[in-house]
């Protein structure tokens, strides 16, 4: 009989996914974990030197069926889902006008409509249990304009008002929803998105991965309505964009996100 906790993570390959899934094993749960690499059975088997199960995934979080199948895979564990974090997304920096249409429309399909997909069935299956914590994982990038990350910036924009508008309708049913809003963070994330030659391509501007998912993994367990991940600087531009007004706040996004020539 097995009496741990149990807990899945998409997206848990490194970065922030890595970081929580360690967080949770530390904590004593046994850890479903998808990715879209080969690399996600060696990120479980260090997720097991911690004394706790790992239950690797590849899964394409780009399409219906990808996501659907890693669902199926945690369901087929036959333990109840404690926790679930909805961790997988991209980025994609560049020139709108240049970047390739169907390049963002994958974004589109991981960031939002795989969310939303893996959403449903994590609630549809918690609230008869009447129990269970699932984190969603947004962006200081969903307070404030994005040019030159014009289709990532709004695809968290709108996790992070899923994840408000959820827990809403969830309160009463035992089931809590947070969102987490990690602000620049030393991942490999912009380097994926194409972001080296700018401002996010300096680690020095960026917050320690370490203390971005604990801050993220506390709220969740206070069950915190959502929370802002990084260091003070952080905080306070995220406090700061509540009242600069967008015009402001997308110039000055975009001298930081702007490609140098």
């Amino acid at each position: 009989m097995v009496n741990r906790k149990f807990v899945m993570i998409t997206g848990s390959t490194s970065g922030l996914g890595f970081e929580l899934a360690k967080l949770f094993a530390n904590d004593g749960y046994d850890v479903a974990m998808s990715g879209s690499s080969e690399n996600i059975y060696q990120s479980a088997e260090e997720i097991e030197k911690l004394g706790v199960e790992a239950y690797p995934f590849k899964a394409d979080a780009s399409t219906y069926d990808g996501v659907e199948e890693f669902w199926k895979f945690v369901k087929s564990k036959d333990r109840k889902l404690d926790s679930a974090v909805l961790n997988v997304g991209i980025g994609m920096g560049g020139s709108f006008l240049e970047n390739d249409l169907q390049e963002e429309l994958k974004l589109i399909d991981i960031n939002i409509s795989g969310t939303v997909h893996m959403a449903k069935r994590v609630v549809q299956d918690m609230v008869p249990n009447k129990d269970g914590d699932l984190l969603i994982v947004s962006s200081v990038s969903a307070t404030l304009p994005t040019p030159y990350e014009t289709v990532y910036g709004p695809s968290k924009a709108f996790g992070f008002m899923f994840a408000e508008s959820l827990r809403e309708e969830l309160k009463g049913t035992g089931v809590n929803v947070t969102a987490m809003l990690p602000g620049a963070t030393n991942t490999s994330f912009h380097h994926n998105a194409g972001m080296d030659s700018t401002y996010f391509g300096d680690e020095r501007n960026k917050n320690d991965k370490e203390l971005v998912a604990q801050q993220g993994y506390e709220a969740l367990k206070n069950k915190l309505d959502h929370v802002v991940c990084g260091d003070e600087a952080t905080k306070k531009e995220a406090e700061e964009n509540k009242q600069t007004p967008e015009e402001v706040k997308a110039a000055s996004h975009a001298e930081k996100a702007k490609p140098k020539q």
